[in-house]
């Protein structure tokens, strides 16, 4: 990715980042901090699972614990405002999306 420095006020990522690879997940949440503008907000929700990664018919998939998801947002610079599970009103074994929202701190 070639994103501008200090630029947007949030970013968006539905479904989008469980597909970065583990070793790559770092990087690229820096590089979102980063373009960030100073207390940007950062939405991503992912399938959440046991720290699983692999190939799922032709996508590459990483299925992270809550609490791994958590330590990845937060060692790239990031304050965890909320979180939720999806479809909401579902029990939490019906619930395989995990939303969060996060500020740039």
């Amino acid at each position: 990715m070639d994103l501008p420095e200090c630029h947007f006020d949030g970013i968006f990522a539905n479904a989008a980042l469980f597909h970065v690879p583990r070793q790559e997940l770092p990087r690229v949440l820096r590089q979102l901090w980063q373009s960030l503008k100073p207390s940007g907000v950062l939405f991503s929700s992912n399938p959440w699972g046991n720290d699983e990664e692999g190939w799922s018919g032709d996508r590459y998939s990483c299925f992270y614990h809550p609490g791994t998801w958590r330590e990845y947002v937060t060692a790239a610079g990031f304050t965890e405002l909320n979180h939720y599970y999806r479809p909401h009103g579902l029990p939490r074994h019906s619930q395989p999306w995990l939303a969060t929202v996060w500020r740039k701190a």
